[in-house]
């Protein structure tokens, strides 16, 4: 190379190709992290399709891992493609490794009720409801606060889900038998009220009835 004098040629060849494999580099590298995160979930048995998910603030139904990105379906039946990376990178909840779910309600009754009696056929319409609830000491309700036009309260409950979509249904069916053992019984659930208060009387003169007939 120096006897034919292509030693600077040669430094600025390599030079080159270093910048090049460089900027190459750069370029490719989110499509590799992308991949070598597919690989890693192809071999994880935690993450199976079919599984129902939650992560980056999507929840939906595993449809697809590939090399490049990790499929959902979400359940207003949008499919959503997230890069393998993010799935890598953050948090993931898997709800079918789990075959319970917990249910949770929370209501208001007026501060006329009897808060015992609430209680009471709460839990019991939770168990008569669900098979999985095998008594009404297997429900938990706790009051929670003095609200503006209530006592809230917070029921909670296990039932035997591996998705999100099982679990709304189970709250649906939840309220609505409530609601309908509350009216049986007479127990009120309060709209929330407002009170308006005037410090300064209002001037308001009736008008004279003689004197607009006159006018006319």
């Amino acid at each position: 190379m120096r006897v034919l004098n292509l030693g600077k040629a040669l430094t600025s060849l390599l030079a080159g190709a270093g910048v090049v494999g460089l900027a190459i580099g750069l370029a490719l590298q989110g499509t590799l992290a992308n991949t070598f995160a597919g690989l890693i979930l192809s071999f994880r048995k935690k993450i199976q399709i079919g599984h129902w998910v939650e992560t980056s603030g999507y929840s939906g139904e595993v449809m697809d891992i590939n090399l490049k990105d990790f499929t959902l379906k979400e359940a207003d039946n949008n499919v959503v493609i997230i890069p393998n990376k993010t799935i890598l990178d953050n948090p993931l909840k898997n709800y079918s490794l789990t075959t319970k779910m917990r249910v949770f309600i929370e209501c208001g009754v007026g501060y006329e009720s009897d808060l015992e009696k609430v209680e009471q056929l709460t839990k019991e319409v939770i168990a008569n409801t669900f098979d999985q609830v095998k008594s009404a000491e297997d429900v938990e309700f706790y009051y929670t606060e003095f609200g503006d036009s209530s006592i809230n309260y917070l029921c909670r409950f296990w039932i035997d889900a591996e998705s999100m979509l099982e679990k709304l249904r189970s709250k649906t069916k939840a309220i609505i038998e409530i609601k309908k053992a509350y009216d049986k019984e007479g127990i009120n659930i309060p709209f929330p009220i407002r009170t308006l208060q005037f410090d300064n009387k209002l001037n308001i003169k009736a008008p004279n009835m003689n004197e607009a007939f006159a006018n006319n």
